[in-house]
């Protein structure tokens, strides 16, 4: 499964390499995990979406690098302002284009943080175009806080889920310390944790998971009613996402091929929809629209 595209461009000088990283940072965007050693170090910067187009015939007169942008006028104004400080005012109007209207329907500006290494920011005329109608989530982890609550009851089942969730957060972005795992004796115990949990408000989104066998338990449907309705009742009121990750199973082979043996591992399922609705809250507490 495709995650993401890296485009590694290497800076002349130290010197170089700051001024990009202090440009881009400038720009809004997000700082990734790099490295440092004797002999080289990086400054990643992450976009939320990615792509790798391959031309056939002439190449656009456009830079390597182009960037998709929502509010193009105010990107212009903020390299502009970046090129004033860091250069003489002679040299910087050299280093950036106006705003150009484009033949495929964008808007279009060309600048150089450093010289000799051109990057273009651009946008579509109609605001709307390539942009889906409903506000969705990311699937990106980082940065992310993360409870998981996991039963003991039927463990064969629950730590492969709790495997596959784990190894969904991490491929994600989320970092371990960023990660509280919570053990409750039984899946009937499921919703007292999670309520706790999201109460704090440390966690921006509670994994549940559990594993109720029909044949094993005689009260199966009064225990997955009560679960389910604990769980949906603490999401509810705190305003918590809750990934609801109990299975419910006729047999034990049932349970076992849904958690990684023939079916995939709905844990990691749990874990990437707990995400996306992280992501989701983000952009309506901070009024998205697409």
């Amino acid at each position: 499964m495709i995650k993401g595209i890296t485009v590694v461009r290497p800076a002349s000088t130290p010197a170089v390499f700051d001024n990009l990283a202090s440009f881009f940072s400038m720009l809004g965007f997000e700082r990734g995990k790099g490295w440092e050693n004797e002999s080289s170090r990086s400054a990643p910067f992450l976009a939320p979406l990615g792509n790798l187009e391959f031309v056939d015939g002439m190449l656009p007169a456009t830079p390597e690098v182009l960037v998709e942008v929502t509010s193009i006028d105010s990107i212009h104004t903020l390299a502009s302002e970046w090129l004033y400080r860091n250069g003489n005012d002679s040299e910087a109007a050299h280093r950036i284009t106006p705003v150009r209207d484009t033949h495929w329907k964008s808007r279009m500006f060309t600048v150089e943080p450093v010289p000799g290494m051109p990057f273009a920011f651009w946008e579509w005329e109609d605001v709307l175009r390539g942009r889906p109608v409903a506000v969705e989530g990311d699937l990106s982890a980082a940065g992310m806080r993360f409870a998981i609550v996991v039963a003991r009851w039927n463990a064969v089942i629950t730590d492969r889920l709790l495997q596959g969730a784990l190894d969904a957060l991490l491929r994600s972005g989320a970092k371990k310390v960023d990660i509280q795992i919570v053990r409750v004796p039984g899946t009937w115990e499921i919703p007292s944790a999670a309520r706790a949990l999201a109460e704090q408000k440390q966690a921006e989104a509670i994994i549940t998971l559990g594993c109720l066998l029909r044949g094993e338990t005689a009260h199966y449907e009064a225990i997955y009613n009560e679960v389910s309705r604990g769980i949906g009742q603490s999401q509810q009121e705190t305003g918590i996402p809750h990934a609801f990750g109990v299975l419910t199973c006729e047999t034990l082979e049932q349970a076992l091929n849904r958690a990684g043996v023939k079916a995939g591992n709905k844990g990691f399922e749990f874990a990437m929809a707990a995400i996306e609705m992280v992501s989701l809250h983000r952009k309506l507490a901070a009024g998205a629209r697409q």
